[in-house]
Order: structure tokens, then C-alpha cells, then sequence
């Protein structure tokens, strides 16, 4: 009797775990990319200054995580960090920080929030690298998907 009592609860344990596993077939990481330059900033920006921003996004967790690699700037980058939502060529406020150290290379990560991942993916943010020189950017890229 005991044996037929355990047959539902087993059953159901099968059941949950195949929608654990399902689900986490589902995930994915969605690879995105950005080239920085001066002319991007609106207004451009004349500088030697270029960068590029390799991102990976996972789906399921919301987690963004990011390395930024920079050269020629006018001098030190003061701030840096993903602004949006914005189309190319428009501005909008910082919606991720980047913390820590904003030298080259620039690596971190943030959990999104549905909104953040949304204008992330249908390629509405960029990354701004800013200077003393330039306070309001010196380099800029539009986030768009790796190809």
C-alpha cells in the first residue's frame, strides 16, 4: 500500500523537474556589439578616440554583462556607462552605470529590469565613454546584435 501512496508524489516530482529542465532549454544569450567613436556623439565629437563594446545578454536571468576597450581618448575617461532609450544620433539618460574602474578595459555586469531588456534588445541603448574634455561624451556606440 505504501508503494501506490509514493506513485503521485514521484509522478509529479517527474513532471516538475521536466519543466525545470524545459525551461532552461529555453534560455538564451543573446550577443551584442558596439563600436565607439566621436562622430556617434550628438553633437559629434573630433577625436582620435575609438572603442569597441562586446556585450552578452542572458534572456532568462536579465543579467548584461559587458567588456568596453578604449584608446586615443583626449584623456582619462571620467565616466562611462549605457544610456537609452534612444534611436542613432538622439541622446537620453544613463540607464546602467558602469561601477568601479573606468579605465580600459571596462568590465561589469547588472540585472535588467523587462523595460531596460526590451529598449536593450530592440537596440535603443549606447555606450558613452566621457573625458574632462568632453563631459558630455567623447566616444559613443550604438548597441546593436553581433552578427
Amino acid at each position: 500500500m505504501r508503494i501506490q501512496s509514493l506513485a503521485p508524489m514521484l509522478s509529479a516530482l517527474a513532471i516538475s523537474a521536466s519543466f525545470v529542465m524545459a525551461s532552461s532549454a529555453l534560455a538564451e544569450t543573446v550577443k551584442l556589439k558596439a563600436t565607439l567613436d566621436g562622430a556617434q556623439q550628438n553633437p559629434a565629437v573630433t577625436t582620435k578616440g575609438k572603442g569597441t563594446a562586446t556585450l552578452t545578454f542572458d534572456t532568462t536571468s536579465k543579467k548584461l554583462s559587458w567588456n568596453v576597450k578604449y584608446s586615443g581618448l583626449s584623456g582619462a575617461a571620467t565616466m562611462a556607462h549605457i544610456h537609452g532609450p534612444a534611436a542613432v544620433g538622439e541622446n537620453a539618460g544613463v540607464v546602467i552605470p558602469f561601477k568601479g574602474k573606468i579605465e580600459s578595459p571596462i568590465k561589469g555586469s547588472a540585472v535588467l529590469t523587462d523595460a531596460q531588456a526590451a529598449d536593450l534588445i530592440a537596440g535603443k541603448d549606447y555606450v558613452n565613454v566621457h573625458t574632462a574634455a568632453n563631459k558630455d561624451g567623447e566616444i559613443r556606440g550604438q548597441i546593436e546584435a553581433a552578427k
